[in-house]
């Protein structure tokens, strides 16, 4: 496999599910909003049961490195995956 894009949506999805299995609640309950900005680079604001959280782009990766594996049965390395901004922001996973 030469490489592989994860959508916006897929981030998202990504997102939802790492958070939901770490504070115990459906996927369905996860609030996310991806952005970048160029002093912080690429963040997610997370909603789960009324309260907000900021994750920085290691906690993105964690959770779209997770996502590979779940959703693709792909082991990818962090050093493997670059989050870019096109007209969306997506991941670029290179194999």
């Amino acid at each position: 496999m030469n490489g592989l894009v994860l959508s916006m949506d897929e981030i998202i999805n990504a997102v939802c599910l790492h958070m939901a299995s770490r504070k115990g609640v459906r996927p369905s309950e996860v609030q996310v909003e991806l952005s970048w900005d160029e002093d912080t680079g690429y963040t997610a604001e997370v909603w789960v049961q009324g309260r907000s959280q900021y994750l920085v782009e290691a906690n993105l990766m964690e959770a779209i490195l997770r996502y590979l594996e779940t959703e693709y049965g792909i082991r990818a390395y962090r050093e493997e995956v670059r989050l870019e901004l096109d007209e969306e922001i997506i991941a670029v996973v290179r194999r």
